[in-house]
């Protein structure tokens, strides 16, 4: 077994993955004017990205003990290349289709849609586990280490797409067949990346799990999901998920529509802030504690959310998304740390529950914030979300002062023994 490259191949996954985010954002507007669809519409159609995602993420890390992580990786990879060929060849109307989902180009969007969430599920549901089983006495840290390449994949495909825009002038005056290029190129680079990592991880041996290692039985596994801690936690991501990517998905468009300029620079200067700084998650959690580091990190969301549904010009823009970049940047990665630490009998298991969590709660804000966007317009979509980083902030000082009150946060270890899944 060769740790190091499984490693490499788990961020260049998660790479893949976040690559599709920031690329599709960049694209939103250009696939609505394509496939005649409204801001409502563009919600609905990208809602089974995030269904497929966690679909795929609980019943992926379900079965990863069972069906093998190289196995799931490999199709994760497969399915990258199909759904990404399905759209640039989907047929594209040549005007409003009443009703619209009976339109045959809709309906392989939303079918490549789904796809691409399945696929980037599978990424989420294998490399979680992966990592807490290479890294057992490190686990915060090195997800911390692990998931700044999810920025960084939004780093190297927002910074593509919009190196593509300038190239073709697609923020000028262009012509439909140009603007349609320009989309379909850019979601193509997807596709370098997702057959890379599957090309690393053919012919590798991959570890069993740590539950599986340490004799959990699949009943014990199972069971740690239905903790009352575990409950709360899994409340929790639901909004620290929305609060980060129900918003990272839209800030593109809205940034745009706020203050003119490409909203897409927002979203990779956000990116550049929480890919540097997740490389210190471990010692930041450790001085803090998880639980301090995730209370300071939804108060700075906060902040920073109602300060962009203000913004009006770039440097507003600039000042609300560096608030909203450092409170955002270490939500997901510890969520996931902290399942790991103090739930290592729930295994692949409670991580999938917590990653599927996450997407399943964008999928439910998506067309909701689509909704508040053509409604009430750009700067009321931030601020509605921006009331989650409110409530969070109150349970998570809570756990704080509670782990603080039991002598502090603690990892809970477990010793490894002979064991079948």
């Amino acid at each position: 077994m060769r740790p190091d490259r499984l490693f490499f191949a788990s961020c260049l996954a998660l790479v893949t993955t976040s690559m599709v985010f920031s690329i599709r954002a960049d694209i939103l507007d250009a696939l609505g004017a394509d496939f005649q669809l409204d801001k409502t519409q563009i919600g609905v159609v990208l809602s089974p990205a995030f269904w497929g995602f966690t679909l795929s993420i609980v019943i992926g890390g379900s079965l990863v003990d069972y069906l093998g992580m190289r196995n799931l990786l490999l199709l994760s990879s497969s399915g990258y290349v199909v759904a990404v060929a399905a759209i640039l060849f989907a047929p594209l109307p040549a005007a409003p289709v009443e009703p619209y989902y009976s339109d045959t180009g809709f309906v392989v969007l939303y079918a490549a849609m789904l796809l691409l969430g399945l696929s980037q599920g599978l990424v989420e549901g294998v490399i979680n586990p992966l990592c807490a089983t290479l890294y057992p006495t490190e686990k915060t840290h090195r997800m911390n280490v692990l998931h700044a390449w999810w920025p960084g994949g939004i780093i190297i495909g927002g910074l593509l797409a919009f190196a593509i825009t300038r190239m073709m002038g697609l923020d000028g005056a262009v012509g439909a067949e140009i603007a349609t290029l320009g989309w379909k190129i850019k979601l193509a680079t997807i596709l370098v990346p997702g057959i890379l990592f599957g090309i690393l991880i053919l012919g590798q041996k991959f570890p069993a799990t740590e539950r599986v290692t340490a004799g959990v039985s699949s009943r014990d596994m199972f069971r740690e999901s239905l903790r009352p801690l575990f409950l709360l936690l899994w409340l929790c991501m639901w909004m620290t998920a929305v609060t980060e990517l129900g918003t990272d998905q839209w800030v593109g468009s809205l940034i745009t529509n706020l203050t003119g300029m490409q909203g897409i620079l927002i979203l990779v200067y956000t990116a550049g802030i929480m890919f540097v700084l997740r490389f210190f998650g471990g010692p930041l959690a450790h001085y803090f504690s998880p639980m301090g580091l995730l209370t300071i990190s939804a108060v700075l969301a906060a902040i920073g959310l109602f300060a962009l549904g203000s913004a009006v010009t770039p440097w507003h823009a600039f000042l609300a998304a560096t608030i909203f970049g450092l409170g955002k940047t270490y939500f997901w990665p510890t969520m996931l740390g902290v399942t790991a630490e103090l739930f290592p009998k729930g295994g692949a298991v409670t991580l999938a529950i917590m990653g599927g969590t996450g997407n399943f709660a964008v999928a439910f804000i998506l067309p909701i914030m689509g909704g508040w966007y053509e409604n009430y317009g750009a700067g009321a979509a931030f601020r509605y979300v921006g009331v989650l980083p409110i409530i969070l902030t109150v349970i998570f000082g809570a756990l704080f002062f509670y782990f603080k009150s039991q002598g502090g946060y603690r990892a809970v270890r477990l010793e490894s023994t002979e064991a079948a899944p």
